[in-house]
Protein backbone atom coordinates (compact mmCIF):
# COMPACT_ATOMS: atom_id res chain seq x y z
CA UNK A 1 0.00 0.00 0.00
CA UNK A 2 1.15 3.38 -0.87
CA UNK A 3 2.05 6.12 1.15
CA UNK A 4 -0.62 8.22 -0.40
CA UNK A 5 -3.21 5.54 -0.33
CA UNK A 6 -2.84 4.95 3.49
CA UNK A 7 -2.94 8.76 3.69
CA UNK A 8 -6.33 8.69 2.13
CA UNK A 9 -8.06 5.94 4.47
CA UNK A 10 -6.67 7.65 7.74
CA UNK A 11 -8.44 10.71 6.74
CA UNK A 12 -11.74 8.37 5.29
CA UNK A 13 -11.53 7.19 9.38
CA UNK A 14 -11.52 10.32 10.98
CA UNK A 15 -14.17 11.75 9.28
CA UNK A 16 -16.48 8.08 9.53
CA UNK A 17 -15.61 8.90 13.55
CA UNK A 18 -16.55 12.54 13.70
CA UNK A 19 -20.27 11.59 11.91
CA UNK A 20 -20.61 8.81 14.57
CA UNK A 21 -19.58 11.30 17.62
CA UNK A 22 -22.61 13.72 16.68
CA UNK A 23 -19.90 16.55 16.54
CA UNK A 24 -21.36 19.00 13.19
CA UNK A 25 -19.49 18.62 10.53
CA UNK A 26 -18.45 21.65 8.46
CA UNK A 27 -20.28 23.18 5.67
CA UNK A 28 -19.83 20.51 3.10
CA UNK A 29 -20.98 21.82 -0.28
CA UNK A 30 -18.91 20.88 -2.71
CA UNK A 31 -16.55 23.90 -4.00
CA UNK A 32 -15.70 24.63 -7.86
CA UNK A 33 -12.19 22.98 -7.15
CA UNK A 34 -14.06 20.13 -5.17
CA UNK A 35 -16.06 19.35 -8.24
CA UNK A 36 -13.79 19.80 -11.03
CA UNK A 37 -12.58 16.21 -11.79
CA UNK A 38 -8.40 15.59 -11.28
CA UNK A 39 -7.26 14.11 -14.85
CA UNK A 40 -5.09 10.86 -14.16
CA UNK A 41 -1.17 11.79 -14.87
CA UNK A 42 0.22 10.76 -18.24
CA UNK A 43 3.65 9.49 -18.54
CA UNK A 44 4.85 8.73 -22.55
CA UNK A 45 7.99 6.42 -22.57
CA UNK A 46 9.72 6.40 -26.59
CA UNK A 47 11.47 2.92 -26.24
CA UNK A 48 13.92 1.93 -28.71
CA UNK A 49 16.67 -1.07 -28.64
CA UNK A 50 19.63 -2.68 -30.37
CA UNK A 51 20.27 0.47 -32.24
CA UNK A 52 23.88 -1.09 -33.25
CA UNK A 53 25.39 1.98 -34.56
CA UNK A 54 23.58 2.66 -37.30
CA UNK A 55 23.25 6.29 -38.15
CA UNK A 56 23.11 6.28 -41.83
CA UNK A 57 19.58 3.80 -41.18
CA UNK A 58 19.83 0.40 -42.43
CA UNK A 59 18.40 -1.87 -45.59
CA UNK A 60 15.84 -3.54 -44.11
CA UNK A 61 12.07 -2.63 -43.59
CA UNK A 62 9.36 -3.17 -41.43
CA UNK A 63 6.01 -4.24 -42.43
CA UNK A 64 3.24 -1.27 -42.18
CA UNK A 65 -0.42 -2.85 -43.12
CA UNK A 66 0.89 -5.88 -44.85
CA UNK A 67 3.60 -3.94 -46.80
CA UNK A 68 7.81 -3.63 -46.55
CA UNK A 69 8.72 -0.03 -45.63
CA UNK A 70 12.08 0.97 -45.56
CA UNK A 71 12.98 2.58 -42.37
CA UNK A 72 15.70 3.85 -40.17
CA UNK A 73 18.35 6.43 -40.30
CA UNK A 74 19.38 8.66 -37.32
CA UNK A 75 18.28 11.99 -38.41
CA UNK A 76 14.99 10.44 -38.98
CA UNK A 77 14.75 8.72 -35.95
CA UNK A 78 15.87 11.44 -33.99
CA UNK A 79 12.55 13.72 -35.89
CA UNK A 80 9.90 10.72 -34.90
CA UNK A 81 10.77 10.87 -31.76
CA UNK A 82 10.77 15.15 -31.38
CA UNK A 83 7.43 14.42 -32.83
CA UNK A 84 5.98 12.26 -30.34
CA UNK A 85 7.76 13.97 -27.60
CA UNK A 86 5.51 17.44 -28.78
CA UNK A 87 2.25 15.99 -27.45
CA UNK A 88 2.73 14.86 -24.25
CA UNK A 89 4.29 16.97 -20.84
CA UNK A 90 6.30 14.14 -19.46
CA UNK A 91 7.99 12.32 -21.53
CA UNK A 92 10.78 9.62 -21.14
CA UNK A 93 13.36 8.45 -24.35
CA UNK A 94 14.57 5.24 -22.78
CA UNK A 95 16.42 2.26 -24.58
CA UNK A 96 17.11 -1.46 -23.68
CA UNK A 97 20.92 -1.69 -24.65
CA UNK A 98 23.37 -2.53 -27.80
CA UNK A 99 23.37 1.02 -28.77
CA UNK A 100 27.05 0.19 -29.29
CA UNK A 101 29.03 -2.55 -30.67
CA UNK A 102 28.39 -4.81 -33.81
CA UNK A 103 28.13 -0.60 -35.50
CA UNK A 104 28.60 0.28 -38.96
CA UNK A 105 32.30 1.69 -39.89
CA UNK A 106 30.84 5.25 -39.68
CA UNK A 107 30.43 4.72 -35.78
CA UNK A 108 32.90 2.11 -34.75
CA UNK A 109 35.91 3.67 -36.80
CA UNK A 110 35.30 6.56 -33.87
CA UNK A 111 35.37 3.28 -31.17
CA UNK A 112 31.61 4.10 -31.20
CA UNK A 113 31.48 8.34 -30.25
CA UNK A 114 29.65 9.24 -32.77
CA UNK A 115 26.56 7.28 -31.86
CA UNK A 116 26.69 8.18 -28.41
CA UNK A 117 26.97 11.90 -29.44
CA UNK A 118 23.52 10.87 -31.42
CA UNK A 119 21.75 9.24 -28.77
CA UNK A 120 22.36 12.65 -26.96
CA UNK A 121 21.28 14.92 -29.66
CA UNK A 122 17.78 12.89 -29.48
CA UNK A 123 17.05 13.53 -26.18
CA UNK A 124 17.82 9.94 -24.68
CA UNK A 125 17.37 9.48 -20.76
CA UNK A 126 17.71 6.49 -19.71
CA UNK A 127 19.37 2.80 -21.09
CA UNK A 128 20.24 -0.29 -19.93
CA UNK A 129 23.65 -1.95 -20.66
CA UNK A 130 23.65 -4.65 -23.38
CA UNK A 131 26.19 -7.36 -24.28
CA UNK A 132 27.42 -5.73 -27.05
CA UNK A 133 28.59 -3.08 -24.85
CA UNK A 134 31.10 -4.94 -23.34
CA UNK A 135 32.56 -5.48 -26.86
CA UNK A 136 35.70 -3.49 -26.21
CA UNK A 137 35.80 -4.12 -21.99
CA UNK A 138 34.80 -2.74 -18.63
CA UNK A 139 37.31 0.15 -18.90
CA UNK A 140 36.16 0.80 -22.20
CA UNK A 141 32.72 1.03 -21.09
CA UNK A 142 33.59 3.39 -17.86
CA UNK A 143 35.21 5.62 -21.03
CA UNK A 144 31.96 5.59 -23.37
CA UNK A 145 29.96 6.82 -20.09
CA UNK A 146 32.36 9.25 -18.36
CA UNK A 147 34.52 10.45 -21.38
CA UNK A 148 37.89 11.16 -22.45
CA UNK A 149 40.38 9.86 -24.61
CA UNK A 150 40.67 6.43 -26.59
CA UNK A 151 43.81 5.64 -24.52
CA UNK A 152 45.37 4.15 -27.71
CA UNK A 153 44.87 6.01 -29.97
CA UNK A 154 44.06 9.19 -27.58
CA UNK A 155 41.57 11.87 -28.64
CA UNK A 156 41.18 12.93 -32.39
CA UNK A 157 42.35 16.54 -33.41
CA UNK A 158 40.19 19.56 -32.05
CA UNK A 159 37.53 17.02 -30.44
CA UNK A 160 37.44 16.45 -26.69
CA UNK A 161 34.90 13.37 -26.42
CA UNK A 162 32.44 14.08 -23.31
CA UNK A 163 30.64 10.43 -22.36
CA UNK A 164 27.22 10.46 -21.56
CA UNK A 165 24.93 12.90 -20.31
CA UNK A 166 22.03 10.77 -19.69
CA UNK A 167 22.30 7.08 -17.50
CA UNK A 168 23.59 3.37 -18.39
CA UNK A 169 21.81 1.26 -16.12
CA UNK A 170 22.98 -1.99 -15.16
CA UNK A 171 21.43 -3.11 -11.65
CA UNK A 172 22.82 -6.90 -12.46
CA UNK A 173 25.88 -6.00 -13.08
CA UNK A 174 28.36 -5.90 -9.97
CA UNK A 175 32.32 -5.41 -9.78
CA UNK A 176 34.00 -9.11 -8.85
CA UNK A 177 35.99 -7.84 -6.32
CA UNK A 178 33.55 -4.98 -4.50
CA UNK A 179 30.41 -6.46 -5.59
CA UNK A 180 28.98 -2.72 -6.39
CA UNK A 181 27.30 -2.13 -9.41
CA UNK A 182 29.40 -0.97 -12.42
CA UNK A 183 26.94 1.64 -12.76
CA UNK A 184 23.30 2.41 -11.27
CA UNK A 185 21.12 0.31 -10.82
CA UNK A 186 18.16 2.44 -11.39
CA UNK A 187 17.14 5.85 -11.36
CA UNK A 188 14.08 7.59 -9.84
CA UNK A 189 11.62 10.71 -11.76
CA UNK A 190 9.46 12.69 -9.72
CA UNK A 191 6.41 14.64 -12.20
CA UNK A 192 3.51 15.88 -10.60
CA UNK A 193 4.14 14.01 -6.82
CA UNK A 194 4.54 10.38 -8.49
CA UNK A 195 7.31 8.85 -8.26
CA UNK A 196 8.72 5.96 -11.25
CA UNK A 197 11.81 4.17 -11.16
CA UNK A 198 13.63 3.14 -14.11
CA UNK A 199 16.00 0.17 -13.89
CA UNK A 200 18.24 -1.12 -16.57
CA UNK A 201 19.70 -4.85 -16.68
CA UNK A 202 21.42 -6.96 -19.64
CA UNK A 203 20.98 -10.38 -19.88
CA UNK A 204 22.40 -12.73 -17.02
CA UNK A 205 23.88 -14.80 -19.95
CA UNK A 206 26.38 -12.01 -21.26
CA UNK A 207 29.28 -14.19 -20.08
CA UNK A 208 27.93 -16.54 -22.93
CA UNK A 209 28.29 -14.25 -25.91
CA UNK A 210 30.89 -11.78 -24.96
CA UNK A 211 34.78 -12.66 -25.12
CA UNK A 212 35.16 -14.10 -21.46
CA UNK A 213 38.50 -11.59 -21.33
CA UNK A 214 36.62 -8.53 -21.57
CA UNK A 215 34.29 -9.07 -18.17
CA UNK A 216 36.68 -11.09 -16.01
CA UNK A 217 36.24 -8.24 -13.91
CA UNK A 218 32.36 -8.05 -13.25
CA UNK A 219 29.78 -10.75 -12.58
CA UNK A 220 26.23 -10.90 -14.16
CA UNK A 221 23.39 -11.94 -12.12
CA UNK A 222 19.79 -13.01 -12.39
CA UNK A 223 17.31 -10.47 -13.98
CA UNK A 224 14.45 -11.47 -11.85
CA UNK A 225 16.15 -11.63 -8.65
CA UNK A 226 17.99 -8.31 -9.24
CA UNK A 227 14.74 -6.50 -9.44
CA UNK A 228 12.73 -8.57 -6.60
CA UNK A 229 15.84 -7.55 -4.55
CA UNK A 230 15.43 -3.67 -5.54
CA UNK A 231 11.76 -3.56 -4.22
CA UNK A 232 12.32 -2.76 -0.57
CA UNK A 233 14.37 -0.04 -1.56
CA UNK A 234 12.03 1.18 -4.01
CA UNK A 235 9.28 1.29 -1.53
CA UNK A 236 11.04 3.22 1.13
CA UNK A 237 11.66 5.90 -1.42
CA UNK A 238 7.90 6.05 -1.91
CA UNK A 239 8.23 4.92 -5.64
CA UNK A 240 4.47 4.25 -7.40
CA UNK A 241 5.78 2.40 -10.40
CA UNK A 242 8.71 0.59 -11.86
CA UNK A 243 9.77 0.17 -15.76
CA UNK A 244 12.31 -2.24 -16.58
CA UNK A 245 14.80 -2.01 -19.17
CA UNK A 246 16.01 -5.35 -19.67
CA UNK A 247 18.35 -6.53 -22.69
CA UNK A 248 16.54 -9.74 -23.04
CA UNK A 249 13.82 -10.85 -25.22
CA UNK A 250 11.73 -13.30 -26.78
CA UNK A 251 10.90 -14.99 -30.19
CA UNK A 252 7.79 -14.69 -32.58
CA UNK A 253 6.51 -18.38 -33.15
CA UNK A 254 4.93 -17.68 -36.22
CA UNK A 255 5.18 -14.96 -38.93
CA UNK A 256 5.00 -11.05 -38.00
CA UNK A 257 2.00 -9.47 -39.85
CA UNK A 258 1.89 -6.70 -38.14
CA UNK A 259 4.31 -5.19 -35.53
CA UNK A 260 1.86 -4.39 -33.17
CA UNK A 261 1.49 -7.52 -32.43
CA UNK A 262 1.97 -10.53 -29.97
CA UNK A 263 2.45 -13.94 -32.32
CA UNK A 264 2.87 -16.02 -30.13
CA UNK A 265 6.35 -14.89 -28.60
CA UNK A 266 8.44 -17.46 -26.69
CA UNK A 267 11.60 -16.85 -24.28
CA UNK A 268 13.56 -15.90 -21.59
CA UNK A 269 11.26 -12.37 -21.26
CA UNK A 270 8.41 -14.31 -21.14
CA UNK A 271 9.12 -15.86 -17.58
CA UNK A 272 11.11 -12.88 -16.42
CA UNK A 273 7.73 -10.59 -17.01
CA UNK A 274 5.54 -13.49 -15.32
CA UNK A 275 7.86 -13.34 -12.37
CA UNK A 276 8.56 -10.04 -11.18
CA UNK A 277 7.05 -7.74 -8.66
CA UNK A 278 3.36 -6.31 -9.17
CA UNK A 279 5.18 -2.89 -9.10
CA UNK A 280 6.60 -3.29 -12.00
CA UNK A 281 3.67 -2.41 -14.81
CA UNK A 282 6.05 -1.98 -18.08
CA UNK A 283 9.29 -4.25 -19.50
CA UNK A 284 10.92 -2.77 -22.48
CA UNK A 285 13.10 -5.69 -23.95
CA UNK A 286 15.88 -6.22 -26.44
CA UNK A 287 18.55 -8.52 -27.36
CA UNK A 288 16.51 -10.48 -29.94
CA UNK A 289 15.76 -8.16 -32.71
CA UNK A 290 11.90 -8.40 -32.96
CA UNK A 291 9.13 -6.51 -32.78
CA UNK A 292 6.10 -6.90 -30.64
CA UNK A 293 4.04 -5.87 -27.73
CA UNK A 294 2.86 -8.63 -25.70
CA UNK A 295 1.25 -8.78 -22.20
CA UNK A 296 2.94 -11.39 -19.99
CA UNK A 297 2.14 -12.05 -16.17
CA UNK A 298 -0.08 -8.58 -16.08
CA UNK A 299 2.32 -6.26 -17.06
CA UNK A 300 2.82 -4.86 -21.12
CA UNK A 301 6.24 -6.30 -22.70
CA UNK A 302 7.76 -4.27 -25.57
CA UNK A 303 10.46 -4.84 -28.32
CA UNK A 304 11.11 -2.74 -31.04
CA UNK A 305 12.77 -4.70 -33.58
CA UNK A 306 16.71 -3.04 -34.01
CA UNK A 307 18.34 -0.60 -35.78
CA UNK A 308 16.18 2.29 -34.98
CA UNK A 309 13.45 1.57 -37.22
CA UNK A 310 11.23 1.55 -35.00
CA UNK A 311 10.43 3.25 -31.72
CA UNK A 312 7.40 1.82 -29.29
CA UNK A 313 5.31 4.33 -27.95
CA UNK A 314 3.77 3.76 -24.47
CA UNK A 315 1.58 5.85 -22.58
CA UNK A 316 1.16 5.14 -19.09
CA UNK A 317 -2.17 6.63 -17.20
CA UNK A 318 -1.46 7.18 -13.40
CA UNK A 319 -4.06 8.09 -10.07
CA UNK A 320 -2.80 11.42 -9.32
CA UNK A 321 -3.66 10.10 -5.66
CA UNK A 322 -2.70 7.34 -4.80
CA UNK A 323 -0.29 6.41 -7.89
CA UNK A 324 -1.38 3.30 -9.22
CA UNK A 325 -1.50 2.56 -12.57
CA UNK A 326 -4.91 3.07 -14.27
CA UNK A 327 -4.20 2.01 -18.04
CA UNK A 328 -1.30 1.71 -20.19
CA UNK A 329 -1.26 0.92 -24.00
CA UNK A 330 1.66 0.48 -26.55
CA UNK A 331 2.11 1.51 -30.57
CA UNK A 332 5.04 1.02 -32.65
CA UNK A 333 5.64 4.05 -35.11
CA UNK A 334 7.78 3.12 -38.01
CA UNK A 335 10.82 5.15 -38.65
CA UNK A 336 9.63 6.07 -41.71
CA UNK A 337 11.69 8.52 -44.62
CA UNK A 338 8.88 10.89 -44.93
CA UNK A 339 9.22 13.19 -42.47
CA UNK A 340 12.01 15.93 -42.05
CA UNK A 341 15.01 15.25 -40.62
CA UNK A 342 16.40 16.34 -37.68
CA UNK A 343 19.06 18.72 -38.85
CA UNK A 344 21.21 18.39 -35.89
CA UNK A 345 21.48 14.54 -36.00
CA UNK A 346 21.52 15.09 -39.66
CA UNK A 347 24.69 17.52 -39.13
CA UNK A 348 26.48 14.65 -36.77
CA UNK A 349 25.94 11.85 -39.26
CA UNK A 350 27.30 14.27 -42.46
CA UNK A 351 30.40 14.56 -40.12
CA UNK A 352 31.44 11.25 -39.85
CA UNK A 353 30.30 10.44 -43.13
CA UNK A 354 33.15 12.02 -44.42
CA UNK A 355 36.06 11.47 -42.16
CA UNK A 356 34.54 7.97 -42.70
CA UNK A 357 34.35 8.05 -46.33
CA UNK A 358 37.81 7.31 -47.36
CA UNK A 359 38.37 4.05 -45.74
CA UNK A 360 35.05 2.62 -46.37
CA UNK A 361 35.02 3.57 -50.37
CA UNK A 362 38.54 1.50 -50.48
CA UNK A 363 37.53 -0.97 -53.09
CA UNK A 364 39.09 -4.49 -51.96
CA UNK A 365 37.66 -6.80 -54.22
CA UNK A 366 35.18 -7.85 -56.82
CA UNK A 367 32.62 -11.23 -56.26
CA UNK A 368 31.01 -12.42 -58.85
CA UNK A 369 27.88 -13.31 -57.22
CA UNK A 370 25.54 -13.45 -54.08
CA UNK A 371 27.25 -14.61 -50.50
CA UNK A 372 24.58 -14.93 -48.08
CA UNK A 373 24.99 -15.49 -44.43
CA UNK A 374 22.07 -17.81 -44.23
CA UNK A 375 21.92 -21.50 -44.58
CA UNK A 376 22.71 -22.97 -47.82
CA UNK A 377 21.61 -26.44 -46.74
CA UNK A 378 19.73 -28.14 -43.88
CA UNK A 379 22.83 -28.09 -42.02
CA UNK A 380 23.57 -24.73 -41.72
CA UNK A 381 26.56 -23.94 -43.85
CA UNK A 382 26.72 -20.67 -45.67
CA UNK A 383 28.61 -19.50 -48.85
CA UNK A 384 30.16 -16.52 -46.52
CA UNK A 385 30.56 -18.10 -43.52
CA UNK A 386 32.67 -20.61 -45.76
CA UNK A 387 34.63 -17.65 -47.65
CA UNK A 388 35.34 -16.12 -43.76
CA UNK A 389 36.53 -19.61 -42.41
CA UNK A 390 38.75 -19.49 -45.79
CA UNK A 391 40.28 -16.57 -44.96
CA UNK A 392 41.17 -16.85 -41.34
CA UNK A 393 43.09 -20.14 -42.41
CA UNK A 394 44.73 -18.42 -45.06
CA UNK A 395 46.03 -15.73 -43.15
CA UNK A 396 47.20 -18.19 -40.53
CA UNK A 397 48.49 -21.18 -42.18
CA UNK A 398 52.40 -19.86 -42.36
CA UNK A 399 52.96 -17.80 -39.51
CA UNK A 400 50.85 -20.42 -37.40
CA UNK A 401 50.62 -23.24 -39.09
CA UNK A 402 47.15 -23.41 -38.90
CA UNK A 403 44.94 -26.52 -40.48
CA UNK A 404 41.73 -25.78 -39.79
CA UNK A 405 39.46 -22.73 -39.14
CA UNK A 406 36.24 -22.18 -37.77
CA UNK A 407 33.88 -19.20 -37.90
CA UNK A 408 30.67 -18.99 -35.44
CA UNK A 409 27.43 -17.52 -37.11
CA UNK A 410 26.52 -14.83 -35.02
CA UNK A 411 29.59 -13.19 -36.05
CA UNK A 412 28.66 -12.65 -39.72
CA UNK A 413 26.81 -10.01 -39.37
CA UNK A 414 25.51 -8.72 -43.37
CA UNK A 415 25.48 -10.81 -46.55
CA UNK A 416 27.79 -9.73 -49.42
CA UNK A 417 25.55 -8.86 -52.12
CA UNK A 418 26.53 -9.20 -55.60
CA UNK A 419 25.86 -5.22 -56.95
CA UNK A 420 25.81 -5.55 -60.73
CA UNK A 421 25.02 -1.75 -60.14
CA UNK A 422 28.84 -0.56 -59.51
CA UNK A 423 30.90 0.76 -61.60
CA UNK A 424 32.92 -2.35 -61.66
CA UNK A 425 30.07 -4.92 -61.24
CA UNK A 426 30.61 -7.24 -57.97
CA UNK A 427 32.82 -4.48 -56.54
CA UNK A 428 33.29 -4.86 -53.10
CA UNK A 429 34.58 -1.89 -50.61
CA UNK A 430 35.95 -2.26 -47.37
CA UNK A 431 32.89 -0.87 -45.60
CA UNK A 432 31.03 -3.85 -46.79
CA UNK A 433 33.50 -6.05 -45.40
CA UNK A 434 33.08 -4.27 -42.02
CA UNK A 435 29.52 -4.40 -42.17
CA UNK A 436 29.78 -8.53 -42.30
CA UNK A 437 32.14 -8.67 -39.64
CA UNK A 438 31.96 -5.24 -37.30
CA UNK A 439 33.66 -6.33 -34.23
CA UNK A 440 37.10 -6.50 -34.76
CA UNK A 441 37.85 -9.86 -33.23
CA UNK A 442 41.79 -11.24 -33.20
CA UNK A 443 42.57 -14.86 -35.13
CA UNK A 444 43.85 -17.44 -32.67
CA UNK A 445 45.45 -20.17 -33.47
CA UNK A 446 45.41 -23.33 -30.81
CA UNK A 447 46.14 -26.72 -30.59
CA UNK A 448 43.46 -29.46 -30.49
CA UNK A 449 43.39 -32.85 -30.31
CA UNK A 450 41.40 -35.21 -32.81
CA UNK A 451 39.36 -36.09 -29.83
CA UNK A 452 38.64 -32.12 -28.53
CA UNK A 453 37.67 -31.11 -32.38
CA UNK A 454 34.98 -33.60 -32.15
CA UNK A 455 33.59 -31.94 -29.01
CA UNK A 456 33.93 -28.72 -30.37
CA UNK A 457 31.20 -29.92 -33.11
CA UNK A 458 29.10 -31.69 -30.73
CA UNK A 459 29.11 -28.55 -28.82
CA UNK A 460 27.08 -26.77 -31.59
CA UNK A 461 24.22 -28.39 -30.43
CA UNK A 462 24.21 -27.16 -26.85
CA UNK A 463 21.40 -25.11 -27.02
CA UNK A 464 18.79 -26.88 -28.65
CA UNK A 465 16.70 -24.18 -29.13
CA UNK A 466 19.33 -22.23 -30.77
CA UNK A 467 22.32 -24.06 -32.16
CA UNK A 468 25.39 -22.80 -33.73
CA UNK A 469 26.25 -24.51 -36.68
CA UNK A 470 30.09 -23.67 -37.12
CA UNK A 471 31.40 -22.67 -41.08
CA UNK A 472 34.49 -24.42 -41.73
CA UNK A 473 37.89 -24.26 -44.07
CA UNK A 474 38.03 -25.76 -46.96
CA UNK A 475 39.01 -29.18 -46.75
CA UNK A 476 37.83 -30.28 -44.03
CA UNK A 477 34.66 -32.56 -43.73
CA UNK A 478 31.93 -34.29 -41.31
CA UNK A 479 28.48 -36.23 -41.23
CA UNK A 480 25.74 -35.38 -38.70
CA UNK A 481 22.92 -36.96 -37.86
CA UNK A 482 19.63 -35.02 -36.94
CA UNK A 483 17.60 -37.28 -34.78
CA UNK A 484 20.33 -38.35 -32.78
CA UNK A 485 20.61 -37.75 -28.91
CA UNK A 486 22.59 -34.09 -27.47
CA UNK A 487 26.18 -35.07 -27.16
CA UNK A 488 26.25 -37.62 -30.58
CA UNK A 489 25.60 -35.82 -33.34
CA UNK A 490 28.38 -35.57 -35.29
CA UNK A 491 29.71 -39.40 -36.66
CA UNK A 492 33.39 -39.44 -35.07
CA UNK A 493 34.23 -41.84 -38.02
CA UNK A 494 33.30 -39.04 -40.56
CA UNK A 495 35.28 -36.28 -39.38
CA UNK A 496 38.39 -35.84 -42.01
CA UNK A 497 41.01 -33.19 -43.50
CA UNK A 498 41.65 -33.13 -46.89
CA UNK A 499 40.01 -36.52 -47.52
CA UNK A 500 42.18 -38.08 -44.12
CA UNK A 501 40.80 -39.16 -41.31
CA UNK A 502 41.00 -37.14 -37.88
CA UNK A 503 42.23 -39.07 -35.14
CA UNK A 504 41.51 -38.69 -31.63
CA UNK A 505 44.82 -38.50 -30.39
CA UNK A 506 46.44 -36.88 -32.78
CA UNK A 507 46.51 -32.67 -32.98
CA UNK A 508 45.91 -30.07 -35.10
CA UNK A 509 46.10 -26.63 -35.52
CA UNK A 510 43.07 -24.68 -35.09
CA UNK A 511 42.17 -20.99 -36.08
CA UNK A 512 38.95 -19.43 -34.74
CA UNK A 513 38.52 -15.87 -33.08
CA UNK A 514 39.07 -13.98 -30.23
CA UNK A 515 35.31 -14.69 -28.76
CA UNK A 516 35.74 -18.27 -29.63
CA UNK A 517 38.56 -19.17 -28.55
CA UNK A 518 37.57 -17.81 -24.93
CA UNK A 519 34.47 -20.09 -24.46
CA UNK A 520 32.35 -17.84 -26.43
CA UNK A 521 28.42 -19.36 -27.68
CA UNK A 522 28.91 -22.54 -25.30
CA UNK A 523 32.50 -23.67 -27.51
CA UNK A 524 33.91 -23.95 -23.78
CA UNK A 525 36.10 -26.82 -25.16
CA UNK A 526 38.33 -24.13 -27.10
CA UNK A 527 39.31 -22.91 -23.87
CA UNK A 528 41.09 -25.88 -23.07
CA UNK A 529 43.49 -25.53 -26.47
CA UNK A 530 47.35 -24.85 -26.29
CA UNK A 531 49.98 -23.40 -27.63
CA UNK A 532 47.92 -20.31 -29.25
CA UNK A 533 49.26 -17.75 -30.98
CA UNK A 534 47.37 -14.51 -31.88
CA UNK A 535 46.84 -13.28 -35.76
CA UNK A 536 45.42 -10.21 -37.39
CA UNK A 537 42.02 -8.70 -37.07
CA UNK A 538 39.18 -11.00 -38.12
CA UNK A 539 38.23 -7.97 -41.10
CA UNK A 540 41.67 -7.61 -42.26
CA UNK A 541 42.40 -11.25 -42.94
CA UNK A 542 38.45 -11.28 -45.60
CA UNK A 543 39.86 -7.99 -46.72
CA UNK A 544 43.35 -9.58 -47.65
CA UNK A 545 41.69 -12.52 -48.80
CA UNK A 546 39.74 -11.34 -51.24
CA UNK A 547 42.30 -8.80 -52.54
CA UNK A 548 44.23 -12.21 -53.51
CA UNK A 549 40.93 -14.01 -55.04
CA UNK A 550 39.41 -11.80 -57.03
CA UNK A 551 37.32 -12.27 -58.68
CA UNK A 552 36.03 -14.44 -55.84
CA UNK A 553 33.10 -17.09 -56.49
CA UNK A 554 31.31 -18.92 -54.07
CA UNK A 555 32.00 -22.24 -53.09
CA UNK A 556 30.48 -25.14 -54.69
CA UNK A 557 31.93 -27.88 -52.42
CA UNK A 558 30.07 -29.47 -49.34
CA UNK A 559 31.64 -29.62 -45.96
CA UNK A 560 29.20 -30.81 -43.74
CA UNK A 561 26.59 -33.19 -44.44
CA UNK A 562 23.36 -34.31 -42.64
CA UNK A 563 22.82 -37.58 -42.95
CA UNK A 564 19.12 -38.92 -43.26
CA UNK A 565 17.84 -40.79 -40.88
CA UNK A 566 17.73 -44.30 -43.08
CA UNK A 567 21.89 -43.69 -43.16
CA UNK A 568 21.88 -43.35 -39.42
CA UNK A 569 20.64 -46.81 -39.11
CA UNK A 570 23.29 -48.10 -41.42
CA UNK A 571 25.64 -46.96 -39.87
CA UNK A 572 24.41 -48.16 -36.42
CA UNK A 573 24.38 -51.53 -37.96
Amino acid sequence: MTYRLRYALSIFALSLLVACSGTPAPDDTPTETETAQVEPVHVRLLAFNDFHGALEGPTGSVTIDGERVEAGGAKYFAAHIAAEKGETEHTFVVAAGDLIGATPLISSLFHDEPTIEVMTALGLDFSSVGNHEFDAGVDELMRIVNGGCHPEEGCREGFQYQGTPWSYLAANVRFRESGETILPAYEIRELDGLKIAFIGMTLENTPSVVVPSAIESVTFHNEVETVNNLIPELNEKGVDSVVVLVHEGGRPTSDIKDINDCPDVQGSVVSIAEELHPLVSVIVSGHSHQPYICEFGGRLVTQAASAGRIVTVIDMHLDPSTGDLLERTARQRPVTRDIEPDMVVAGLVETYRQLSEPLAKRTVGQITADLPRGSRAHPGESPLGQLIADSQLAATQDEADAQIAFMNPGGIRASLDYNSDAEVPGAVSFADLHTVQPFGNILVTMTLTGAQIHTVLEQQWADENRPNILAVSSGFYYQWYPSAPQGERVNPDSITLHGEPIEKETTYRVTVNNFLSDGGDGFTILKEGTNRTGGVVDVDALATYLEAHSPLSPSTDTRIEAMEQETEEAAAE
